[in-house]
């Protein structure tokens, strides 16, 4: 997504570049620190919002059966540092450290890996420096911001040789890779279309991701640093929604498409061996709360995938985001023999024409941030697979920022192959 204030793709990644020798000297950092498998994996927190709230409430269970302990707890906003250090303290018995700024969590030579649970404006710049500083990171998604950006962190993550996660939970549900095998085995015949949604209703007076606490006038908390929040984002006065209601403006978010539908688009990616997309169009408005937000609030998209070997000859995949009512459509993915059901628990196989059911499967893992970091840990000590790696996450940002440029240019983007980046059609 591009936006005032953006550096151009080239310079970012000019930015971003690492020499040979750097790398060298990260990659023996990784394995040295992959070595101590069955040493205890100390974390930090950087973000000390709601969604690491959350995470904070599934990683308690497993402290003593993963072997992880908390070293920091990092935000600009120093109250809500305060409230997560003694969150843990509580649960643990053992106080992290508070701290303001997040390079001096990369500093620290105990810390083993990053949870990023920020604004999405700062989430390449945070892993990039993360990676740098030989830390593993857990990111919450979308893994970027921009596609330069998720390029580069690809770029940078394989170079070192660290463990990206990127926190689309869903990927650890066993049901998408089962897909994938059933796909690759002909049991739908040549696939041609998938769809999938993320359906909400919000409040008529609210609206999604408004907290009808703040408005223009809220005063700035003391101890919040907001032109370090702002960070990379275009600087500007002090202003109330945009730091507590993010998800709304374009400079920190892409709103409906990177918060909800990266999690739908990366099971359909999973499912059918898919990597970019042809062409992108979206349509929707801000059409129920024209409340300042600069990003739509019901919106849908169509994305053109070329030929996979053995799964599809081409197709599209539809992708449904309304946030003004919460009736689903059925999560499937059409071939020309059959309909692959996502439903309850797993999925099942439907015949074309007779409506037989070929073939049903139950799923493990399920929509579980635990069962992802374990994972995570897992890749770290034992080099295991990682279920939503960075070029998962890369092909999940292309596109959604795609299907948001399409809505504010109001016009079809292309994948230009040869210069790895999406133009207006």
């Amino acid at each position: 997504m591009l936006g005032k204030g953006r550096i151009s793709r080239r310079g970012f990644l000019k930015s971003t570049s690492l020499t040979a020798a750097g790398f060298a000297a990260l990659s023996a950092r990784s394995a040295a620190r992959a070595a101590g498998a069955n040493d205890r994996l100390t974390l930090a927190v950087v973000g000390c919002g709601g969604i690491a709230g959350h995470h904070l409430g599934r990683l308690f269970p497993l402290r003593e059966t993963e072997n992880i302990d908390f070293a920091a707890v990092c935000d600009v906003y120093t109250t809500r540092a305060n409230q997560f250090r003694d969150r843990i303290a509580k649960e643990t018995g053992t106080t992290p450290k508070v701290i303001g700024n997040y390079q001096d969590v990369l500093a620290m030579k105990e810390v083993d890996y990053v949870l990023f649970a920020t604004p999405e404006h700062w989430h390449a710049k945070m892993t990039l420096d993360a990676l740098d500083a030989g830390k593993h990171v857990y990111c919450e998604k979308p893994m970027t911001h921009t596609i330069a950006e998720a390029q580069a962190v690809v770029a940078k993550a394989k170079a070192t040789g660290l463990k990206l996660q990127v926190g689309v939970q869903g990927m650890s549900d066993s049901r998408y890779a089962a897909a994938n095998e059933a796909i690759r085995a002909g049991k739908l015949g040549p696939v041609i279309h998938a769809q999938i949604e993320y359906c909400r209703n919000y409040a008529a007076n609210q609206g999604p991701w408004r907290n009808g606490e703040v408005n223009e006038s809220t005063p700035k908390p003391e101890d919040l640093n907001w032109e370090a929040w702002l960070g990379p984002a275009p600087k500007r006065p002090w202003n109330a929604p945009r730091y507590f209601e993010w998800r709304n403006y374009r400079d920190y978010s892409g709103g409906v498409a990177t918060d909800l539908w990266v999690h739908r688009i990366s099971r359909i990616l999973t499912a059918c061996g898919l990597t970019v997309p042809t062409h992108v169009v979206s349509m929707g408005g801000i059409y129920m709360w024209p409340d300042g937000r600069d990003l739509p609030d019901n919106c849908e998209m169509v994305a053109e995938y070329p030929a996979v070997e053995g799964i599809t000859p081409g197709m599209t995949v539809h992708v449904l985001g309304t946030m003004a009512n919460d009736h689903a459509i059925e999560h499937c993915i059409r071939g020309h023999k059959a309909t692959l059901v996502f439903k309850g628990p797993g999925w099942e196989i439907v015949e074309e024409g007779t409506g037989k059911v070929l073939e049903t499967y139950e799923h493990t893992g399920g929509e579980d941030v635990g069962k992802h970091h374990q994972n995570h840990h897992a890749a770290i000590r034992k080099d295991e697979p990682l279920k939503c790696p960075p070029e998962l996450g890369l092909h999940a940002v292309i596109p959604v920022v795609m299907a948001n440029e399409s809505w504010f240019q109001r016009k079809m983007m292309t994948w230009d192959a040869k210069k790895g980046q999406a133009v207006a059609s």
